[in-house]
């Protein structure tokens, strides 16, 4: 057994429980904001400036994860775990814009279209180049063609998504003196040049209809005839929906800017980008409802890493955690998590147990009863229980690196290192959750017994990228 990999594999060796009856399996819809902090929606920071109508609503309806992890503390490596359930550092996408998604790699859309559903992604994708001819986006072209890897190659029957990110607004252009960060709604768009980042569909065209206005509108424009059309067949389904808002550059419409006129303009495009997707998730969920699937659709919600730029410079909050995006201290990673499922998950509820976006796939695994290849380490954890509201222990640490970052949580305590494991920080998340209290010379032998879990985890993500697993 490769070193690292008993701890990995314990949900293997439990039995599958399956929640869902054989002639309804339940839909699976993952929607992911880009840079949304943990304390930018109002139901996880109450003084939050931005209006989060229905992703609050959401979380009344559902349950609340008030430690909820993105695998990475960057975009790309994270979307890859969601589907995969393994870290990213296992299969070679360390960061953004590195690497892509291997053929060899098991993702979720893959395993669940064996079961009789029907796929779809829609919003960015960043888990490869989507065209090997023109030059697109950051890797796009002939410049990055050994990374080309599209949804079509993973499983997905349907897919309308860029590589990388694009204004929140009228994603297709921007102004030509346009700055990194924000600007306001172009009045005269004959004035304005491309952004140089193209929406593709899933047999590889440039879509060019349906691309003016609000970004997020225009992704679920494309996820709900996806959902109509499945429910029509009585099929179940799998979407990715995942928005560009809020990463950078933010732009939003004028009814979205009103209510934060008085803000700055990276501030209130910030905030207006968001609220206009608040909208488009409370569109979602009323036409699931509408459908008559919103009892037997498991929805979930979260960002993929901690906002964007320095604290008290930036719009975006992590509320009161330390580090924001690149970072492994909790700011960085630690972000909004919501899991609705009317019906088998109790409205209103709230857990402090510890997840990340590794854990969709077991999860999803669970409820159907599925098994995944017990010579393959996945990284995720069933979430099975703590939907259900029990008081349970995580069945496996969770394991994150980025570039010379190492962090390690193991129940409440959290070991990290910033400079490749030459020195080590111990904290206690439950006292101390803004990581202010450094306990690793108070305690050495915890700490060392977690250095030592972390490295051989470490390991056993080098093996996998070196191929090990296929």
């Amino acid at each position: 057994m490769k070193p690292g990999t008993l701890l990995i594999a314990i949900i293997l060796m439990h039995a599958p429980v399956c929640l869902a009856a054989d002639n309804s399996k339940p839909n699976v819809l993952l929607v992911m904001c880009d840079d949304l902090g943990y304390g930018d929606p109002q139901c996880f920071n109450p003084g939050s400036p931005i209006h989060t109508p229905s992703i609050d609503a959401m979380a009344a309806a559902g349950m609340k994860f008030t430690r909820f992890y993105a695998a990475a503390p960057v975009c790309s490596p994270t979307r890859g775990s969601c589907l995969t359930g393994r870290h990213p550092y296992r299969y070679g996408i360390y960061s953004a814009n590195t690497g892509h998604m291997k053929p060899q790699e098991i993702t979720l859309p893959e395993l669940l279209k064996k079961e009789g559903y029907t796929t779809g992604h829609f919003g960015k994708w960043h888990l490869g180049t989507l065209t090997t001819t023109v030059n697109d986006a950051n890797r796009g072209g002939p410049r990055g063609k050994k990374h080309y890897s599209i949804p079509s190659q993973h499983g997905y029957d349907d897919s309308f998504v860029t590589e990388s990110k694009v204004p929140t607004l009228d994603p297709m252009i921007k102004p030509k003196d346009a700055g990194k960060h924000a600007w306001d709604e172009i009045d005269d768009k004959s004035k304005a040049v491309a952004y140089g980042t193209h929406y593709w569909d899933h047999v590889g065209r440039a879509v060019t209809e349906n691309l003016e206005g609000d970004d997020s509108r225009i992704i679920m424009d494309r996820a709900v005839p996806f959902i109509e059309s499945a429910v029509a067949k009585k099929t179940p389904f799998f979407a990715a929906i995942w928005f560009h808002a809020p990463h950078l550059p933010v732009v939003a419409g004028k009814e979205h800017v009103a209510p934060y006129k008085e803000h700055s303009v990276y501030e209130r495009n910030y905030y207006g980008c968001v609220t206009a997707l608040d909208e488009q998730v409370g569109r979602l969920r009323a036409r699931l409802r509408a459908l008559g699937v919103s009892e037997n659709t498991l929805l979930c919600f979260c960002s993929d890493n901690g906002p964007e730029g320095q604290e008290g410079k930036a719009p975006g909050s992590a509320a009161e955690f330390r580090g924001r995006k690149r970072s492994l201290y909790e700011g960085g990673v630690r972000v909004p998590g919501i899991i609705e499922w009317p019906g088998t998950i109790a409205p209103g509820s709230s857990t402090d147990f510890p997840a990340v976006t590794s854990d969709y796939l077991p999860t999803v695994l669970d409820v159907l009863g599925i098994s995944y290849p017990s010579d393959r380490p996945l990284d995720g954890a069933s979430l099975v229980d703590a939907m259900r509201g029990k008081k349970v222990r995580r069945s496996q640490p969770i394991g994150f690196q980025s570039r010379t970052q190492i962090a390690w949580h193991s129940g409440i305590h959290k070991l990290y290192s910033g400079d490749g494991g030459k020195t080590w920080e111990l904290y206690d998340l439950a006292a101390d959750p803004r990581e202010s209290n450094n306990l690793a010379a108070a305690q050495p032998g915890l700490a060392e017994q977690l250095r030592s879990e972390a490295i051989a985890w470490q390991e056993s993500c080098r093996e996998s990228d070196a191929g090990a697993d296929y």
